[in-house]
């Protein structure tokens, strides 16, 4: 956990000594993630799962390359189990790379990887687990709604869904 850290504070450092920086901040919202469909909740049955709900911030660091963080919630319930969950926390570093572009809509590619921090609750007993989380999206577009503003939507498999859309915002 150590070495990941060190490492998302040294592309951090990278981002903010890029001289051609500019930021982006995104909310999104994804169905059908990754903890939905493999065993990321200790082997219950799971009841019903909303999706997931990505807040994040990236960095133009090339002309065609962004690197970034994301934060991504989902919880889900069990059958068969009164009071049991799961909540997922999902902490991810990210790369997005342009490989289309016009002055409205912008064609993209995202990949993530980190670490997925599942909370499990049944009536008084907690436990945490730790497993790896990705995001793989080779099919996202982003649609300038303003010079700031703009939408997007994502096809992909991972923790932040098989389908994403969001805004995103550019300081």
């Amino acid at each position: 956990m150590k070495k990941f850290l060190l490492a998302m504070c040294a592309v951090l450092g990278l981002a903010f000594g890029a001289s051609a920086q500019r930021t982006q901040l995104h909310i999104g919202y994804g169905g059908y993630t990754q903890m939905d469909c493999t065993d990321m909740h200790d082997g219950g049955s799971i009841n019903n799962a909303w999706g997931a709900l990505t807040a994040g911030v990236n960095f133009r660091v090339a002309p065609s390359f962004d690197l970034g963080f994301t934060y991504t919630f989902s919880s889900a319930s069990y059958k068969h189990i009164d009071d049991a969950n799961a909540y997922y926390h999902v902490i991810m570093l990210n790369g997005k790379y342009d490989y289309w572009r016009n002055s409205i809509v912008r064609l993209y590619a995202h990949a993530a990887a980190g670490v997925d921090i599942t909370h499990i609750t049944v009536d008084d007993w907690s436990e945490n687990k730790a497993y790896f989380a990705f995001q793989v999206s080779p099919i996202g577009a982003e649609v300038g709604l303003s010079r700031v503003a703009s939408m997007f939507g994502e096809l992909g498999f991972g923790a932040q869904g098989l389908l994403q859309v969001g805004f995103r915002l550019t300081l």
